[in-house]
C-alpha cells in the first residue's frame, strides 16, 4: 500500500469519542422522548412562548444527535473501506479514503466549535446595533458596509436576519442601525463582533484621493423575547417617538408611517423598530429589544464575568478597535485580540468571517482557562 491511514482513522475515532462526551449524547438521547411527548401535546400551544421554547429545545437536541450520528456513520464507512483496501491490497480506493479523512477532519473542527459555545446565553438569538464613529461620511459608509457584511454572514449560515431600524447618513451610508439575527448560537457566534471596527482605505468621498480612517462600533446582546414581559419597565420613564421609516436597508425594511423609537430615560438606552407592518407591532418589538438591553445592563452590574457579554464602552477612535480592515496601501483584515489575519478582504466584507469567529472563541476559552488557573493559585 502506498499510504497508511491507520493513525489518521484512529485519531478521528478518538475525536468521535470526545465529541460524544462534550455533546452529552447519552443525556440528549434520554431527554429526547420527554421533549417529543411535550411537543406533541395539542394544549401546549395555548402557551405560545413555552411551545416555542420546547420546539427550540427539541430541535437543538435532534441537531446535536443527528450531527454526531452522521459523523459516526461517515467514519465507520471510511474505516470499513480502509479495512477492505488493506485486506485486498487495493490502492484504487486510497484517494477516496484520503478525501473522507480530510472532510471528516473539517467536520470535527466545526463540531468541536460547539463545545466553545457553552455559555449561558450562547444558544440565544442576537440583537445587534451599529453606530458610525470618527471619520465623517466615511464612517457612515463603513457602518453600512458592516451591516451588509453581517447580513451576508447570516445568509451563509442560514440564519434569519432582519434590520429593525436604520438612520441614513447625510451624504452616504448610515449613522446607525439595529438588527436581529435568529438562529441557534447566533449570540454565541456574534459576540466576537462586539467592539470597534476600523477601516483604512482611499476615501471615495475625498476629492484628493487621500487615505482615510473610519470607525464604527458594533454592539451585541442576547435576545430574550419570552422574558420581555417579566422585565419591569416603568412606562413613565420612557419617551416614545413615532416617525416614518426612511426605507434605508433595502428589502429588509418596510417603508411605513409607524416606525417607533423608545428611549429609556434613566439609562439612556434607545431601541427602535420600523420593520413591522403596524405601529403596535413595532412598539412591541422595540420593547422586546429594550428588555434585552436592560437585562444585559443588569447582568453587567451584577457580575464582572457576565460584564464581558457586552463589554466596556470605549471611545470610538484610534487605539480602541478590536479589528482593522485595511484596503490601502495593502489588503489585510486583522483581529487585534487574537492576532488572526487574512488578506482576503473582499471575502470578509462579503460575510466570510467564520475564521475570525472561531479564532475568537478559542482565544476567549484560553483566556478563561488562564484566568481560572491564576485564581486557583
Amino acid at each position: 500500500m502506498n499510504e497508511d491511514f491507520t493513525d489518521d482513522l484512529a485519531e478521528l475515532q478518538l475525536r468521535l469519542e470526545q465529541s460524544e462526551q462534550y455533546l452529552g449524547i447519552a443525556g440528549l438521547r434520554s431527554r429526547r422522548p420527554a421533549l417529543e411527548t411535550e411537543a406533541s401535546r395539542p394544549e401546549l400551544w395555548d402557551e405560545p412562548e413555552r411551545a416555542r421554547r420546547v420546539a427550540q429545545d427539541l430541535a437543538a437536541v435532534n441537531d446535536d444527535i443527528d450531527a454526531f450520528e452522521r459523523l459516526q456513520g461517515r467514519l465507520e464507512d471510511a474505516q470499513t473501506l480502509w479495512e477492505l483496501a488493506t485486506e485486498l491490497d487495493d490502492d484504487s480506493v486510497l484517494a477516496e479514503i484520503a478525501e473522507a479523512v480530510d472532510t471528516l477532519r473539517v467536520a470535527f473542527d466545526a463540531l468541536e466549535l460547539r463545545a466553545l459555545l457553552a455559555g449561558t446565553y450562547d444558544e440565544r438569538d442576537a440583537v445587534c446595533s451599529i453606530q458610525s464613529g470618527e471619520g465623517g461620511t466615511d464612517s457612515q459608509d463603513w457602518a453600512s458596509m458592516l451591516l451588509r457584511m453581517y447580513g451576508r454572514w447570516a445568509e451563509r449560515r442560514g440564519f434569519s436576519f432582519a434590520v429593525e431600524s436604520v438612520t441614513e447618513g447625510k451624504e452616504a451610508g448610515i449613522t446607525s442601525a439595529e438588527f436581529s439575527v435568529k438562529g441557534r448560537h447566533a449570540y454565541g457566534l456574534l459576540r466576537s463582533e462586539h467592539g470597534i471596527h476600523r477601516l483604512v482605505r482611499v476615501s471615495p468621498f475625498n476629492k484628493e484621493g487621500k487615505r482615510q480612517t473610519a470607525f464604527a462600533s458594533v454592539k451585541v446582546v442576547p435576545f430574550f423575547p419570552e422574558m420581555a414581559k417579566e422585565v419591569e419597565i416603568d412606562e413613565t420613564e420612557l419617551r416614545v417617538d413615532t416617525y416614518r421609516s426612511s426605507g434605508a436597508g433595502g428589502q429588509h425594511v418596510n417603508v411605513t408611517d409607524s416606525a417607533v423609537r423608545i428611549t429609556h430615560l434613566p439609562t439612556g438606552l434607545v431601541t427602535s423598530s420600523q420593520a413591522q407592518r403596524s405601529q403596535h407591532q413595532n412598539r412591541e418589538r422595540a420593547m422586546q429589544m429594550l428588555a434585552a438591553k436592560l437585562l444585559d445592563l443588569e447582568r453587567r452590574k451584577r457580575s464582572d464575568e457576565v460584564a464581558e457579554i457586552a463589554g466596556a464602552a470605549k471611545r470610538m477612535g484610534f487605539g480602541s478597535q478590536i479589528r482593522s480592515y485595511v484596503l490601502y496601501p495593502y489588503q489585510m483584515v486583522k483581529d487585534l485580540r487574537t492576532e488572526h489575519s487574512t488578506s482576503k478582504v473582499d471575502a470578509v466584507l462579503d460575510g466570510d468571517i467564520d475564521d475570525f469567529v472561531a479564532t475568537y472563541l478559542r482565544w476567549r476559552r484560553a483566556e478563561e482557562v488562564a484566568a481560572g488557573s491564576a485564581a486557583a493559585q
